[in-house]
């Protein structure tokens, strides 16, 4: 059964760590070494031993402390410069004992860049994060999964507000740039199903959104849609701390 705890999530860096029985996988590396080294000294595990990392792309707060897995085999769409390091495509699956990894294309200002589909024996996890829209090509691969790590950064008014220049402004918004509140509430709306247990709202943004509207979004969004939303627990994840999730 698939558990997972979210290390960082936002701007300043992005972790998430995935097991499955032995099996295990980090997915991003973004943030300080002595918060990502005293978070996982916390979970007891060792990084070291992750089967694999998966990197979603290139910005800094997603690959920060690459050097922390130089020994562990890396996987991504985009070009890396570390060891152990091997090139996926959109839609490749990766196997890797008890859970596969598929890669799926997303919309944003980095080259090649990706969300992943884990999938054990029983249950399915999506993590999309950082991503302008969701295309329609990749909405039949995140139906009804157990579990969603889903970005919803922003509140286009609230983000408007701040002091943050025009064009960091247009490209947050831009089909380029971060999934807001409402569209990332709509494609969840659609893409749930029976399945799905548990909603974490990812890459908030600390200045553009709160933690408390991006889940009240989230809920308004799926009651519309006639989901019973008493059936699926909905949080949102905090910059650094540890949301665990799945069967912890």
């Amino acid at each position: 059964m698939i558990k997972f705890a979210l290390l960082a999530s936002g701007s300043k860096g992005n972790c998430c760590l995935i097991r499955n029985g032995k099996t295990s996988i980090v997915i991003d590396c973004g943030g300080t070494r002595k918060y990502l080294s005293s978070c996982f000294d916390r979970l007891s595990y060792d990084y070291m031993q992750a089967d694999a990392l998966f990197v979603t792309h290139g910005h800094t707060d997603h690959i920060q402390q690459l050097k922390m897995f130089n020994d562990v085999d890396t996987y991504a769409t985009c070009a890396l410069d570390t060891s152990n390091y091997y090139q996926m495509q959109p839609y490749d699956t990766i196997e890797l004992a008890t859970l596969e990894v598929q890669a799926l294309p997303t919309s944003h200002d980095a080259d090649n860049s990706c969300g992943y589909v884990i999938t054990s024996d029983s249950e399915k996890l999506v993590y999309i994060t950082d991503t302008g829209y969701i295309s329609e090509a990749i909405k039949p691969y995140i139906k009804n999964a157990d579990y969603y790590i889903f970005e919803s950064n922003h509140d286009i008014e609230m983000l408007m507000a701040t002091n943050r220049p025009l064009f960091v402004k247009q490209r947050i918004i831009g089909d380029t740039g971060h999934l807001c509140n409402e569209d990332s509430a709509e494609v969840l709306a659609e893409v749930i199903g029976k399945k799905t247990k548990e909603i974490v709202l990812a890459h908030i943004s600390e200045e553009g959104n709160s933690y408390q509207h991006a889940c009240q979004i989230l809920k308004q969004t799926l009651l519309q849609h006639h989901v019973n939303v008493a059936d699926i627990k909905i949080t949102a994840a905090p910059q650094f701390e540890i949301i665990r999730g799945g069967h912890n």
